[in-house]
């Protein structure tokens, strides 16, 4: 069976397990992790099959999922990095800004590969359903995306939900945006054509890593509040450390008006 294939059929579980998950969440429980994270059954479920998925269809592949600790392998050709429900906590309150996400990882470590699944935060329709296969095309819900007309200004950003004490917006009049979903934001400013940038709090690979690939498809930037930037280093992606600081998505050109515009205190 051709590698594209088995993309395919991931692809297709994947679409299976968001169904799955918006059928369930009207009557989820939510739990809640040491760190005071929210969690729900819906989530280690889904965790644990899209494991059993790639293991079968990528045998010799790494994958980090935020929910089960699994073996590294470093000379592994890829490694995918799943958040099962991205979102969690409006997942578990029955909003519908949530996501199923699986980033991909080539041997270098560059984020070259995507499908995310937002069962009920559609563009324009009820769903989307992103699929960035590595060295191929972008398609949501099947139709191939292209690159958007560049943002002249900071009119519209998304925004992280967490320590917003810890910025200064006195140059900022524009709109802000916020969601619930780490993916989601970082998606935004690279297909909706009113959304500049997105600011996420300090976090971890697998609450990138799909958005990631698809910033870097089209030419974007994804960057610290230092403009240094994201690497999946060995504590970032084996270690599962959370990352040294906020991170900016947008244009190359745009980064330096964020900082500008929002000043990030520390």
């Amino acid at each position: 069976m051709a590698i594209n294939d088995n993309y395919h059929i991931l692809f297709q579980k994947l679409r299976e397990l968001g169904e799955y998950a918006s059928k369930m969440q009207k009557n989820v429980k939510r739990t809640f992790k040491e760190d005071g994270s929210v969690l729900t059954l819906v989530d280690l479920y889904v965790s644990h099959q899209v494991i059993e998925c790639v293991k079968s269809l990528f045998p010799d592949a790494n994958i980090i999922s935020e929910e089960e600790m699994t073996d590294f392998d470093r000379n592994a050709e890829l490694t995918f990095v799943l958040d099962p429900i991205d979102g969690t906590d409006m997942y578990s309150q029955g909003l519908a800004s949530w996501a199923i996400s699986l980033g991909i990882l080539n041997k270098e470590r560059e984020s070259v590969g995507a499908f995310i699944i937002a069962p009920r935060y559609g563009i324009g329709e009820e769903k989307m359903e992103l699929s960035l296969i590595p060295g191929d095309r972008l398609y949501i819900n099947g139709a191939e995306v292209f690159k958007k007309k560049k943002n002249e200004n900071l009119s519209q950003i998304m925004f992280t939900s967490h320590d917003i004490r810890k910025y200064d917006f006195s140059s900022f009049d524009g709109k802000i945006r916020t969601i619930g979903s780490s993916i989601l934001h970082n998606l935004f400013p690279a297909i909706l054509k009113e959304i500049a940038a997105s600011v996420t709090q300090a976090c971890y690979c697998w609450d990138i890593a799909s958005s990631h690939a698809v910033l870097n498809y089209f030419g974007y930037s994804l960057v610290y509040y230092d403009k240094s930037r994201v690497e999946y280093t060995d504590e970032f992606l084996i270690g599962r450390k959370k990352a040294k600081m906020p991170f900016i998505a947008a244009e190359e050109s745009m980064l330096d008006e964020v900082i500008r515009q929002i000043k990030y205190l520390g």
